[in-house]
């Protein structure tokens, strides 16, 4: 898991860091907000954990905005702000969990464990040379990291778990599909294939002409 780590304070942030290092997860440090923001801009984490008053730009700031622009990582604040109102407004912002400094490390671990089972971080299947986080919605493929559409995803892992199995345009959209969202057409279907098959090249996807299409690990 790729964790991104906002905090001012030297001494804590290599303390922190450090202990998640020691979990087997990767970290990328930061003491100033707008540099934070930056990165979040060039690459993707699985996780953020947030100081909220740090240079430049706050974390309240930094989670309002990602919010915004509809940034769905989960976050965690670590901070000494221990008001109700901002325990309030740390979660209006959209943070997934609030923790107020001093604490204990494993108490962040356990944290970081729950956000990640319920956000399916750690569900990962692996294939050829892929690895594919479909709770994440992320795919790692030659050394790229690709943020994937939600529904992409979904028929990525669909067909993943059923490979070499024949599967219609129905049966996706019976199973991935819930009472209440737009149908797709077979058109849409047939797109969202498409741009699959862009990216694992057409030997993935096999067309079966009036039946479906085959997935097939090679």
């Amino acid at each position: 898991m790729k964790i991104l780590l906002l905090e001012d304070d030297v001494i804590l942030q290599e303390i922190i860091e450090e202990f998640l290092l020691e979990q087997e997860y990767e970290v990328t440090s930061f003491y100033d907000g707008g540099k934070a923001l930056d990165a979040m801009g060039d690459h993707f984490y699985d996780l953020l954990v947030l100081d909220v008053n740090v240079p430049s730009v706050d974390g309240f700031e930094i989670l309002s905005y990602l919010r915004e622009i509809g940034n769905t990582v989960p976050a965690i604040y670590i901070t000494s702000l221990s008001g109700i109102d901002d325990l309030k407004r740390g979660f209006q912002v959209g943070a997934d969990d609030y923790l107020k400094k001093p604490f204990e490390l494993e108490e962040l671990r356990e944290r970081i464990e729950h956000i990640a089972k319920v956000h399916h971080l750690n569900d990962e299947l692996y294939f050829d040379s892929v690895r594919f986080n479909p709770g994440a919605h992320k795919l790692y493929l030659d050394d790229r990291e690709i943020d994937m559409r939600h529904k992409e995803s979904d028929i990525l892992a669909y067909f993943v778990r059923n490979d070499g199995r024949i599967i219609s345009c129905d049966e996706l959209i019976e199973n991935l599909w819930l009472d209440g969202e737009g149908m797709p057409t077979y058109a849409t279907i047939r797109t969202y294939i498409k741009n699959l098959r862009k990216l694992f090249g057409k030997e993935y996807f096999e067309n079966i002409k009036g039946e479906g299409y085959r997935f097939n690990i090679l």
